[in-house]
């Protein structure tokens, strides 16, 4: 029985014309090699399965050809081509950082460099996996990889570019290597399926090479078990069945269901899904990405954008043409944010219930939050607004004012009576209580300002009209700080913690020292940090005593510990490791001898 071969190795390129998607970076190195232009280090950097490591033995095949040809390529015929083909070639060597990725590894590294190739011109050595090195190993690596003898080449492999050293990148030719388009894909799969004399549908091949995601190999490994799976003929609905896709059918019915409002019908049908062993964070993603195809038909400047499997593209514009623009919008943010969070939920099939009942009553949503055909804002408030409004006295008012002896300016605040008993007068709203406070005055003419009936205050007119409702009282001016009733507080409020046997905290309280700095703000001065602690879990009721002592919300203070003498620490915690056993073995040298027979290190 003949070995088999998987198609990933039995069709790996042997030539730069035979690498996939990337002539950009082949491109490059066949100049190179050309021009005699080949640098020392390189770096090829990209996504898995898109060709790095088969373009760096490439290049280490070709660089050493005895039979150059005119385009750069390879001979295949030389010894040194045959003996690398056959894994034979002493010029080539590979390493594999993931499991090699000490400084002993790359120090044997170094060592092999130093020897000078038997045949050939270069002596080549592939790093793959590079990012997988210490930092230690990379260390290491540093100088041979910036000044390394003129026959050896590095050429060094990655995945994750991000993950290396900056010094080794500025030491690197760096070629960044880009995913395979799906099409570049598909008809390579064509070739393939060509020469191994396969049946293969064009809409399978397009099903492979969106399901590799720009990675050759995985599309050539996808394809070996399909055939494998099919006997030799691979179809589109075998594919779908093998992958365990669903087919695009199943979103134009479950998306024609939502837009006719259908409830029932679009739960029957993921019902239908849901038999068929497909899990439901699988149908929001594949309908996400179904809705996110019509938004891209949307535009005539987008359908290159469109990825989908031949002869359905008119379908997609069909389809978005017929579906509302809000529509689709709305139905993407609620299946992102399903998606999201059907890990969280417990019942998973009813978490996908309940995303597909919030789509199908968006369309009627958007309706009603239509105007007139055009989609509107949502209104913050149904009801009127309240303002600030000024009144302007008139002048004759304004004359009479100045003429008039200044009265005292007074604060006043209306307090309702919490236990008042029920009246038979119309309730007074408090708006319409301090509208009437402002207007009242505006309203009286100018002519009747000298009568006596002026002269009364507003606060006896508030008095008279509201007493019996609400509780009139005149605001105190705040005060500002004094140092004696300062102390006075700050005294009172050290006996209520003597009171509460808080004796440290009063003792703190007692001996602290005040000082006013401004206004609002004073000073206490304490003697050390833990009396600033003590003052610190007190603040705020102490704060809010003194506030109310001075009718002065604006009061505050600030702690500061006075600089005195420091506080003598022990000596077994003011030394270091070392220290304490220099003088543990001053008194006891047997602990040395024991330390030293025993072969202990200290750890520091």
């Amino acid at each position: 029985m003949e070995k088999f071969i998987v198609s990933a190795r039995k069709y790996r390129p042997q030539t730069f014309d035979t690498v996939v998607g990337q002539g950009h970076i082949t491109t490059t190195l066949k100049n190179a090699i050309k021009n005699n232009q080949l640098a020392h280090a390189f770096l090829f950097c990209g996504p898995r399965g898109v060709g790095k490591t088969t373009c760096a033995r490439i290049l280490a095949k070709t660089i050493n050809c005895q039979n150059l040809q005119p385009d750069g390529e390879a001979c295949n015929q030389c010894h040194s081509c045959k003996s690398f083909n056959d894994g034979i070639s002493l010029n080539i060597h590979e390493l594999d950082a993931a499991s090699n990725n000490s400084v002993d590894d790359i120090r044997s590294l170094v060592e092999q460099v130093r020897f000078a190739p038997q045949a050939g011109k270069y002596k080549v050595y592939i790093v793959d996996e590079v990012h997988m090195l210490s930092a230690s190993a990379f260390n290491a690596f540093l100088k041979t990889l910036e000044e390394p003898p003129s026959y050896a080449i590095f050429i060094l492999a990655t995945t994750e570019k991000h993950k290396i050293l900056p010094t080794i990148l500025s030491r690197c030719q760096i070629f960044d290597f880009k995913r395979i388009t799906s099409n570049d894909t598909v008809e390579h799969l064509e070739e393939i399926v060509r020469k191994e004399e396969l049946k293969a549908e064009k809409g399978a091949l397009q099903v492979i090479a969106q399901k590799s995601e720009g990675c050759m190999r995985d599309a050539l490994s996808i394809l070996d078990k399909i055939v494998s799976f099919t006997n030799g003929t691979v179809t589109y609905q075998n594919t779908l069945e093998h992958l365990n896709i669903l087919d695009h059918d199943y979103y134009f019915r479950l998306l024609e269901h939502l837009l006719q409002q259908d409830m029932a019908g679009a739960m029957l049908l993921y019902d239908e899904i849901n038999r068929k062993g497909f899990e439901g964070d699988l149908v929001l993603n594949g309908f996400a990405e179904f809705i996110r195809n019509l938004l891209v038909c949307k535009d005539p400047r987008a359908a290159a954008l469109l990825d989908v499997v031949e002869g359905m593209q008119q379908k997609y514009t069909d389809t978005a043409a017929a579906t509302g623009m809000s529509f689709l919008v709305s139905a993407l943010n609620i299946l992102n944010e399903a998606e999201i969070n059907f890990k969280m939920a417990r019942n998973k099939r009813l978490h996908v219930e309940l995303t597909i009942i919030k789509l199908n009553f968006l369309q009627q949503a958007l309706e009603l939050a239509a105007d007139n055909g055009s989609v509107v804002k949502k209104k913050r408030l149904d009801g009127p607004v309240a303002y600030k409004t000024r009144s302007i006295p008139s002048l004759q008012a304004k004359n009479a004012a100045q003429q008039a002896p200044p009265a005292p300016s007074s604060k006043l605040f209306i307090q309702e009576q919490p236990a008042a008993p029920p009246t038979a007068r119309t309730p007074v709203n408090r708006v319409e209580t301090a509208r009437a406070m402002v207007a009242e005055p505006a309203a009286t003419p100018a002519t009747t300002t000298l009568a006596p009936k002026s002269k009364r205050s507003l606060l006896d007119g508030l008095r008279e009209r509201y007493g019996d409702r609400y509780l009139i009282e005149e605001i105190k001016e705040a005060e500002p700080l004094e140092i004696n009733k300062l102390y006075q507080v700050w005294s009172r409020y050290g006996s209520k913690l003597e009171q509460q046997q808080k004796f440290t905290a009063f003792n703190t309280f007692k001996t602290a020292r005040l000082a006013i700095d401004e206004d609002n703000l004073f000073t206490v001065t304490v003697l050390a940090p833990i009396q600033q602690k003590f003052i610190e879990q007190e603040k705020m009721m102490l704060t809010d005593e003194i506030q109310q002592a001075f009718n002065n919300r604006a009061i505050t203070f600030r702690i500061t510990v006075e600089e005195g003498e420091k506080e003598d620490v022990p000596l077994h915690l003011a030394l270091n490791s070392r220290q304490r056993l220099d003088r543990i073995a001053e008194q006891y040298p047997l602990v040395m001898e024991l330390k030293n027979r025993l072969g202990l290190e200290l750890d520091y």
